[in-house]
């Protein structure tokens, strides 16, 4: 039996997805596209999700899709890759279809496929010496896992095509400038700032990181009115919640 390519832990409220082929810089080869969706699939019927972590293990993040596999099944690739895209969509569209928040720990280079999940993700963290490439256009292919659908939410659309077109390699304090990357740490804090995010994340209170997804989510399609109305609706059913009103009675008895 192949060894897995990616793991599902949920503990705490929080799911943690984790890629783990670093001797194969988490390619996304088909197994890995399966266990990515199986992984998803378990996280959209698991019960008080707060979040969900994605990270890799080793110094590579992913480099997308497996070129060698890709090779391998040059006698049927379209069948391939249409088989490996379809997995891999499932994974995105029930990863960002959930309620809960996706953060993303990108631990070194993210490429084609794992550059896209940056993009997708609700909040992102990266090591300073990681890189970032969309790595498609170069070797002849279109992008996959929702790429062109998030990136030009991201930076607009013309700087998407031109990052597409032309496949720069960002550093990750350029990513952070273009808004791909939320925050860049040291690479000798990073696994502990991951960790300590992790904790933050299992000691949050029920449902509000959830809840300001959604508000994030609307405010994109809402007029200002509509946003108003949804943020009113939202903070008044947050504050009636028992652990809200422990929380504003600690945070008052503070004061005093």
């Amino acid at each position: 039996m192949p060894s897995p390519r990616v793991v599902l832990e949920i503990t705490g409220g929080l799911a943690h997805i984790r890629f783990v082929n670093p001797s194969r810089h988490n390619a996304m080869d088909l197994q890995f596209c399966n266990e990515l969706a199986d992984a998803a699939t378990r996280c959209s019927t698991a019960d008080g999700l707060k979040a969900v972590l994605l990270a890799a293990e080793g110094d590579v993040f992913c480099v997308g899709g497996d070129i060698r596999e890709f090779v391998d099944n040059r006698e049927r690739l379209h069948e391939h890759v249409l088989a490996s895209a379809a997995q891999f969509h499932v994974a995105v569209t029930r990863l960002h279809r959930l309620r809960a928040p996706l953060i993303v720990a990108v631990n070194g280079t993210a490429a084609g496929g794992g550059f896209s999940m940056v993009c997708a993700a609700d909040f992102a963290i990266a090591k300073r010496s990681a890189k970032l490439n969309p790595a498609y256009t170069r070797s002849g292919l279109t992008p996959d896992g929702g790429g062109t659908w998030f990136l030009p939410r991201i930076v607009g659309l013309r700087k998407a095509f031109e990052i597409f077109a032309t496949n720069p390699t960002l550093s990750a304090d350029v990513a952070c400038s273009l808004g791909i990357v939320s925050r860049v740490l040291d690479d000798a804090i990073f696994d502990a700032a991951v960790a300590m995010l992790a904790r933050q994340i299992e000691e949050a209170p029920a449902g509000v990181l959830c809840a300001l997804k959604s508000l994030m989510r609307k405010s994109l399609e809402a007029s200002l009115e509509e946003q108003l109305g949804a943020e009113a609706a939202s903070i008044a059913a947050q504050a009636e919640l028992p652990e809200t009103q422990r929380l504003l009675a600690a945070f008052l008895g503070k004061g005093r």
